[in-house]
């Protein structure tokens, strides 16, 4: 291979070399977040969505650069975590574009694919900002451009390159004041320049130590009323793998496909995207699901384990939260409509009729978990602040929801790109993403839902009512920073609203009343209180109580949300 040209196995080598790379420098990165609070998790984020990737173009053994683009394209797009990282997996997704047909890859093709990836990522935010992760991915692609038709060696161009984009990074202050206020430089641009640095890395011949283990899901969709520990297996394989498509897969396919696996085994997942279908199946003979996949394509990814082997010692592990679950099903006295919450719910999904409606929920705590599982919520994914859940999340519980017609309520602003991005990617059912931003605005949007209405007007009205609410986060710094003209040092409390720190202090009921009169006003009718796992019920009750002496005229709610990091959650309408 020359000195200006890479093939299909320097790419992957790079790739790896990236991912590890990113992956080395999450926590420094997670310490680049605006807000001083215990939850930045921007190289997370960016770390599990090119991790998601890596784990595919390592199972492979000599790719094609077709093959290795699809790898890292539909990898990173169903790993993809918040906003940071559904920005990262469009930068990649586009630039496997920009590749796709090339036996290898020069200067030109790569400033192209560059520049392909930047279009795409810009196409997939509503409202780019800049001094963000997309203005060094053009700065370095418009680098790239200036540079690619004199280039004469690989390692030059690279090098110019990460040297221009680390100069843009350190001008992203001077672009968005918040940075430049709190002392850093943007997290996400630098957990891509991160990645540069390691693509040149591997290039240079740097040795990469890859583990294809995939980390333990910190999240992920379960129903809102847990089922039981079951006391036989009826399907022993947990059987898992992805199919490379290689011959026709339409909608009919798909069908024919879920149907025979059906007839197989039952807990069946079919997620497909363009090129890839993802499997996950409980069956008693894999032989039979892995053969009917093989007339579709190529299977990689493959992973079988014996539940039965393993059913006791989780049955053990598992019976405390498995009875805590069972009473908590047994409390819940009616669903949404007003059904008998029963043991019939745990039919599965495949043998009941569609619902009209359904409702997806991204959850903190499980007091927060418990009221949206009264309010109607049909499935529940674990996640939110501490760790975002992935478009595969979110895909995994569309397909869990037996319904025509899909709410998701993400409560974060960075996971609603994820949500957005299985709306792109469901083909059979209708999805409708309200961008709730807290936890607050889901419950509100819930309790405005209203069942004769039709669904599209349903969408309009929860989108319209989460804009009249207001909420408060309390927490604790982790640094000392300078923010909204406020000096915060490492331990202070801090009242955080919806776009700005509204109080600070040593003492968390004081900072917590301090915070909640700037949210209120003459118009206020309800403020509801969620206290968290580390707050007490007589510490809530003393702000309750308050409350109730300060704001005379308003009603006041306070619940036990059990959400961690935040002492309160405080929501004003």
């Amino acid at each position: 291979m020359s000195n200006n040209t890479i093939n299909a196995s320097m790419v992957a080598r790079m790739f790896l070399g990236g991912a590890k790379n990113l992956e080395a420098q999450k926590e420094r990165i997670n310490e680049l977040n605006v807000f001083p609070v215990p939850d930045g998790d921007t190289g997370t984020n960016m770390t599990l969505t090119i991790m998601s990737a890596a784990r595919e173009v390592h199972a492979m053994a000599n790719p094609t650069m077709d093959e290795l683009a699809k790898a890292i394209s539909t990898g990173s797009l169903r790993g993809a975590r918040g906003n940071s990282g559904v920005i990262l997996s469009q930068l990649l997704r586009g630039f496997t574009k920009g590749i796709k047909g090339y036996e290898s890859l020069d200067a030109v093709v790569i400033a192209n694919a560059m520049v392909k990836g930047v279009e795409t990522a810009y196409k997939a935010v509503m409202k780019p900002k800049e001094g963000t992760i997309l203005t060094v991915a053009r700065g370095a692609a418009d680098k790239a451009c200036e540079l690619a038709a004199d280039a004469s060696d690989l390692e030059s161009f690279f090098r110019a390159i990460i040297a221009y984009a680390q100069e843009v990074l350190e001008r992203t202050p001077e672009m968005l004041p918040v940075l430049k206020e709190a002392g850093v430089v943007d997290s996400g641009g630098q957990g891509l320049v991160a990645v540069y640095q390691g693509i040149l890395d591997a290039y240079l011949g740097k040795e990469i130590a890859f583990d294809a283990e995939e980390p333990e899901a910190a999240g992920g969709a379960q129903a809102a009323v847990p089922k039981q520990a079951e006391a036989e297996i009826k399907f022993g394989y947990c059987t898992e793998f992805i199919i490379m498509l290689e011959k026709k897969y339409d909608d009919k396919k798909e069908k024919e496909f879920k149907d025979y696996l059906e007839s197989i085994g039952d807990s069946i997942v079919v997620v497909s995207d363009e090129d890839i279908v993802k499997v996950h199946v409980h069956t008693n003979d894999p032989g039979l699901a892995i053969q009917k996949a093989l007339t579709y394509g190529s299977l990689t990814r493959m992973k079988i384990d014996n539940m039965r082997e393993e059913h006791q010692e989780k049955l053990i592990k598992d019976a405390q939260k498995v009875a805590a679950q069972q009473k908590a099903a047994e409390g819940a006295q009616k669903g949404r409509g007003g059904q008998e919450v029963s043991k019939e719910k745990e039919a599965p999904k495949e043998k009941e009729p569609m619902k009209e409606y359904g409702f997806i929920a991204v959850s903190i705590g499980d007091g927060i978990g418990e009221i949206f599982k009264s309010l109607g919520v049909d499935c529940l994914i674990e996640g939110g602040q501490t760790m975002n859940p992935s478009t595969e999340d979110m895909l995994n519980a569309i397909e869990a929801v037996n319904a025509n017609n899909i709410f998701i309520l993400p409560n974060n602003k960075n996971i609603i790109l994820a949500a957005n991005q299985a709306q792109s990617l469901t083909k059979d059912k209708n999805i409708f993403v309200i961008p709730t931003k807290t936890v607050p605005q889901g419950i509100t949007a819930l309790i405005n839902f209203t069942p004769d209405q039709p669904v599209e007007e349903n969408a309009q009205q929860m989108m319209e009512c989460i804009e009249a609410v207001k909420t408060g986060q309390v927490t604790y710094a982790v640094r000392d920073t300078k923010i909204d003209d406020k000096e915060i040092h490492e331990g202070d409390i801090m009242g955080i609203g919806d776009k700005s720190i509204l109080s600070v202090g040593r003492d968390i009921l004081e900072t917590t009343k301090d915070m909640v009169s700037q949210m209120t006003d003459e118009n206020t009718e309800l403020i509801s209180v969620y206290y968290g796992e580390e707050t007490k019920e007589s510490e809530a009750m003393e702000l309750k109580a308050y409350l109730e002496e300060k704001y005379p005229d308003c009603d006041i709610d306070v619940h036990s949300g059990g959400q961690p990091i935040y002492y309160y959650v405080v929501s004003v309408e």
